[in-house]
């Protein structure tokens, strides 16, 4: 009941109706695109993701985790974005060999996103965009960096994005590298609707010291956009993962010790 109360809250959240101005559509979740939000704009997201289904034997059946982020938005120039993000989370599992129930909301702190467009793909064969995101939690200090590039053909656009990011946990004791792959491909069914998939390749590196896993995740996106608000919806089952360092979850086709079997995120923007 607790985790339903928080999703409805989530996506109530995520589709209230603004009242003003035009939406900067997003076609994906996961995969950032290479334009930036216009000077002197104004835009309001809300994020809901869900990461669901872990293995019992790694202690964590039943596993869900709800992630929400609260994002603001704005153009500082055309070519340049910041947004601060506000990121709180849900997460839920039992524990298999005592039964017991274990679930804890977590405030996981302030993020400030930076975004800018070294290359407009209006203006040039493929858009280019470099990203840079600290988060800090008061405890806890994660710098991701994206490398984004993308582009529109006719009714298609396509987003790779590179990811690194290095988490400064245990009040900066330990150490965690991540790596990711994000590409996503879209048709423009008409002005408002569009489908297409993301795919999305997980690493994580305790200390840089050894590559611990990889996750690929595979789904269909849909996203809708009207005058004055657009949304975006992604499904992605994983479709093949290992440990590199055991078969610590008892599972040789998936990844579920540290990385989960079903990732979801829905978006909602509204521009002022």
């Amino acid at each position: 009941m607790k985790t339903t109360k928080l999703l409805g809250l989530g996506i109530a959240i995520g589709t209230l109706a603004a009242v003003t101005a035009r939406a900067d559509e997003r076609l994906f979740t996961y995969t950032y695109e290479p334009e930036t939000t216009p000077k002197g704009t104004f835009e309001f997201e809300q994020w809901v993701t869900s990461r669901i289904g872990r293995n019992a034997t790694v202690g964590q059946e039943g596993y869900q985790l709800w992630q929400f982020r609260e994002e603001f938005e704005y153009g500082v120039t055309d070519n340049y974005t910041v947004s601060l993000y506000v990121n709180h989370d849900y997460e839920s599992f039992k524990v298999p060999s005592t039964g017991l129930s274990s679930s804890k909301y977590h405030w996981t702190g302030i993020s400030l996103e930076n975004k800018y467009m070294v290359w407009n793909p209006a203006d040039h064969a493929v858009g280019l965009t470099l990203y840079l995101e600290p988060t800090y939690d008061g405890d806890n200090f994660e710098l991701e960096q994206k490398i984004i590039i993308g582009q529109r053909h006719g009714d298609w656009k396509w987003a790779l994005n590179l990811v690194h990011a290095t988490e400064w946990t245990d009040d900066f004791r330990e150490t965690e590298g991540e790596l990711e792959l994000d590409f996503g491909i879209a048709y423009q069914l008409n002005p408002r609707w569009a489908i297409g998939v993301e795919l999305r390749d997980h690493n994580e590196l305790p200390e840089y010291s050894t590559w611990e896993n990889t996750a690929l995740y595979l789904g269909p996106v849909v996203s809708y956009k009207s005058e004055h608000w657009w949304g975006a919806l992604t499904v992605m089952p994983q479709i093949a993962g290992v440990n590199f360092t055991g078969n610590i979850d008892g599972n040789h086709s998936l990844e579920l010790e540290g990385h989960e079997r079903w990732n979801i995120r829905l978006l909602a923007g509204y521009s002022f």
